[in-house]
């Protein structure tokens, strides 16, 4: 075993390596300015010029044309930020990196200009290019030959995404709500660079864990790779070695991505600035549709090219991962409505101000969401530096700093709503319930799928669609009163709560799903680019649920938003019918993986 993974794991917290906690650290922070700047687009886009808040009271649909391009780019860097880490900077190099870049990325948004803004979200979307792969890919190393703990680490890891975006999303949501943009931008940024100190000076703890390979060591990898690669297809087939990239199937790729890239960029161009990169129509269809669907058919041109050559099996299994891919695709499409149209609904739509004993009682409820969670965070803390402050001092003392930070923040929300006679819920509260329900009902859904009821693939994503879908029939029912064309309203927040509870109970019936049933399913020559895939099916999701968020307008004024959400509840509801329906197909198609 290597020595450095060794020394990793005899400093241990709760049963893991300390270095785990670093990482946990690490990600919750990154997930902090995440979603505490990503919740604050769509209302600082479209809030009004003239207010005690302003904003650049863009349309809903120009904003959200915006995000939805923001969030699909955000999904499809990490597939070059992977591939740099894998061959030239090693996967903690890339880490710092990407934080630094996220970093002056929050620092642009902050400044609130045109120029700064646009750089700013450029910025994000590279240096999450370079930190979401590999963070991830230091935890599967450190975890080599120790399968039987890796489910726990990552679970302990997803624990740290999940109480990061609770905290960005209440704390920046608050100081920007109540104090101004730049300063929710600007604390996303201040936490994301605390983040990166305290991970780069923790780095001596790794060893050569998450290091760029040594030359002799891919050489040992390869071979490993190529004995692995055989014995597989013993078990499978001769094909893996047959079907390499053809130059077709290379200019497919080439042809596909520019394509899908060019419609990216041109769709919130096309609508924000009324300029086109691909100014032509064809028979009143314009330039920017016909590349999206052209790149579409090249890329399921290449699909169809690459599964046909493999044995029946093996393409069988493929065909299941391609149609799991498209129920992704639909899932997201619905999903990210949470930071794009729920936002809006509920800043403009929901009675956010509450007086009187429901006042205190939501006054109790948030504070104890707030620090309990945190109270047990902390006190991580206090085991980690425990075991690791005569080796990593410098980066625990950066760690506190960063605690100490978020303990005053909650403090004085927490002063300052106790201290008001009513209480106005800042739109972007809601945003924490989804981590907050899946930090609850998690550990439910992990018995659930261990026990013998555990469902198929195709039955979890059937569940979990219609289950998305029911959530916006809560919304659907909360908004039948509001009339045509209305702007405002002030329908109850328990609608909205529970739409954020049966969405997250969706989530979870998908979201353990997907890559554990690729890594399964598709064989070693295929991984790496059905890998892309997945990523390019979440993509292309967020860049719809964009595109569709953006029409609650027009839907809204031409019927109601009652009927807006109403869509939104069918669509869902229908594909996961089908998901269930097609079980048995699918169950075929996967010939005995489960």
């Amino acid at each position: 075993m290597n020595t450095d993974i060794e020394n990793l794991f005899k400093d241990k917290v709760i049963g893991h390596p300390a270095g785990l906690f670093v990482l946990f650290f690490t990600e919750m922070w990154e997930r902090f300015s995440f979603y505490g700047m990503r919740i604050l687009l769509v209302l600082f886009l479209t809030a009004p010029v003239l207010s005690d808040n302003p904003g650049w009271e863009w349309p809903r649909e120009h904003a959200l044309a915006l995000i939805g391009t923001y969030a699909s780019l955000l999904y499809l860097t990490p597939i070059i930020g992977g591939w740099i880490a894998d061959k030239i900077t090693g996967y903690r190099i890339a880490v710092v990196i990407g934080c630094l870049i996220m970093t002056l990325g929050h620092a642009a948004m902050a400044l609130e200009t045109t120029m700064t803004f646009y750089i700013g979200l450029a910025l994000l979307v590279i240096g999450t290019g370079f930190f979401k792969p590999n963070i991830t890919s230091i935890i599967s190393e450190m975890y080599k030959d120790k399968e039987s703990k890796k489910d726990g680490a990552y679970t302990i890891f997803y624990m740290g995404v999940n109480a990061g975006a609770f905290f960005g999303m209440m704390l920046c949501g608050y100081l920007a709500e109540n104090y101004g943009w730049s300063w929710g931008f600007g604390l996303a940024g201040i936490f994301m660079f605390l983040g990166m100190l305290q991970f780069w000076l923790a780095g001596s703890l790794f060893g050569s864990v998450g290091a760029k390979p040594s030359k002799v060591y891919e050489v040992e990898l390869s071979q490993n790779l190529n004995e692995e690669s055989l014995s597989e297809e013993q078990k499978t087939s001769v094909d893996d070695k047959l079907n390499p990239f053809t130059m077709l199937d290379k200019v497919l790729i080439a042809l596909s991505s520019v394509g899908g890239l060019l419609y990216l960029f041109n769709d919130p161009l096309e609508k924000i600035g009324g300029k086109s990169l691909v100014p032509f129509e064809i028979r009143g269809m314009n330039g920017s549709n016909i590349i999206v669907l052209a790149a579409l058919v090249l890329f399921l041109v290449l699909l169809v090219n690459r599964i046909s050559r493999y044995i029946p099996i093996v393409r069988d299994r493929i065909i299941a991962v391609s149609i799991f891919g498209l129920f992704t695709v639909f899932f997201f499409a619905f999903f990210e409505q949470s930071l794009g149209s729920m936002t809006l609904f509920a800043r403009d739509y929901t009675n956010r101000t509450l007086v009187g004993g429901s006042a205190m009682v939501f006054k109790i409820i948030d504070a104890l969401l707030t620090t309990i969670p945190l109270i047990i965070i902390t006190w991580v803390l206090f085991l980690l530096s425990k075991k690791t402050f005569s080796r990593i001092g410098l980066s625990n003392i950066i760690l506190a700093i960063a605690f100490v930070g978020i303990w005053y923040l909650v403090i004085f929300r927490l002063v300052n709503k106790f201290s008001e006679p009513g209480n106005e819920i800042e739109a972007t509260w809601f945003g924490i319930l989804n981590s907050f329900f899946i930090i609850t009902l998690a550990p439910l859904f992990s018995r659930w799928w261990e026990s013998k009821y555990n469902p198929s693939a195709a039955m979890k994503y059937g569940i979990g669609l219609i289950l998305l879908g029911i959530g916006f029939a809560v919304l659907s029912y909360g908004a039948s009163d509001i009339p045509s064309g209305a702007k405002t309203a002030s329908v109850s927040i328990i609608f909205l709560i529970l739409a954020y509870l049966f969405h997250t109970m969706g989530e979870l019936c998908l979201s353990p799903v997907g890559l554990s049933y690729l890594s399964k399913l598709v064989p070693p020559r295929m991984i790496g680019f059905m890998f892309g895939v997945w990523y390019l099916a979440i993509a292309v999701g967020q860049k719809a649920a964009g595109t569709m968020g953006g029409m609650i307008d027009k839907i809204s004024e031409q019927y109601s938003l009652g009927t807006f959400f109403l869509i939104f509840t069918l669509i869902p509801i229908g594909v996961g019918l089908i998901s269930i329906v097609l079980n048995p197909v699918l169950k075929k198609l996967m010939h005995g993986v489960r």
